[in-house]
């Protein structure tokens, strides 16, 4: 197999019980989980394995569903898969950095642990997400600009779905002109807050001031930025990205546009749910895809590879 994508779910595709087969059999998994314990003060057996609330809590969820993407991701490279270029969806970006080269295990914990919480004090109340179905992103911008208040596209997930986020108020009336528009369906989304939208700008500049600590490796391995979908090459631009991330809309189709059109020919996907294989379907239908979420998922993949 020549080009390969590894490709790295956010925040939403959490449940209790992923990625516990690999914490069973696997070392590699047990050493990145109890980096995860030391870096965020909590047991990740006890947040993720057992049934509670806290595992769909912001400042919870983001540091439990990276230890699984990581987890799965070193064991994955101790089985000899490697890639050829990485890319995440908002949160899975941090995996996709650590896969590329960009950050430690250690670090991208650290620093997604402070992340969550940041992301969840911005804005505590008062803000929402609606997922958009069915209309061309050229008039759901058109319609975000024109709306009273903060609304403005968060995720360019795949052709005919797209996420609004900001204030209540604002998104509800921009969801009710674009189903004036023509939109087949708005759905709001149950969300802590208003990702990627500006309401989350005071997040970034706290996450700025965290990455002044991190050192960022050499991009060994290159990923693509949800903010610019497109490569990043100097170590340099990596903190400015990541600060802009959290507020910025995720590009996500025109990520995996790019990566389709430099000659990728399997996407794996790796961490709980297919979420990322289900919008690859929609965005280059012809391109094969994997998903890895279990052990029984892994030695599938093998035998493919």
């Amino acid at each position: 197999m020549s080009k390969i994508a590894f490709m790295f779910p956010g925040q939403g595709a959490q449940y209790t019980g992923m990625g516990k087969d690999f914490y069973e059999k696997y070392d590699r998994a047990k050493e990145v989980f109890a980096i995860a314990d030391k870096v965020s003060g909590m047991s990740m057996g006890e947040l993720i394995f057992q049934e509670n609330e806290k595992l769909h809590i912001t400042k919870y969820t983001q540091v439990a569903m990276l230890a699984v993407e990581l987890a799965i991701l070193k064991v994955l490279e101790e089985q000899g898969v490697s890639s050829s270029v990485n890319a995440g969806l908002s949160l899975g970006e941090y995996a996709a950095l650590t896969a590329s080269g960009g950050l430690s295990v250690h670090d991208a914990l650290a620093l997604v642990t402070k992340r969550g919480l940041y992301m969840q004090e911005a804005v505590p109340t008062g803000g929402a997400m609606t997922a958009v179905m069915g209309l061309d992103h050229i008039e759901i911008e058109k319609i975000c600009e024109k709306t009273e208040g903060i609304v403005s596209v968060a995720n360019y997930n795949c052709p005919g779905q797209i996420v609004i986020s900001g204030e209540e108020s604002a998104v509800t009336k921009a969801a009710q002109a674009l189903k004036e528009a023509g939109a087949k369906r708005c759905v709001p989304l149950k969300v802590s807050g208003p990702f990627h939208s500006q309401m989350l700008e005071g997040a970034g500049r706290k996450l700025a001031d965290a990455l002044e600590n991190i050192e960022i490796g050499e991009i060994t391995t290159p990923y693509i930025s949800n903010v610019t979908a497109d490569y990043v090459t100097d170590k340099e631009d990596v903190k400015d990205l990541l600060r802009r991330q959290v507020s910025s809309s995720v590009r996500w189709q025109q990520s995996v546009e790019r990566m389709a059109a430099d000659g990728v020919e399997l996407f794996i996907e790796i961490g709980p749910k297919k979420t990322l294989s289900g919008f690859l379907k929609k965005i280059a239908p012809k391109i094969q895809c994997c998903h890895v979420e279990t052990v029984e998922d892994m030695d599938e993949l093998l035998k493919i590879l």
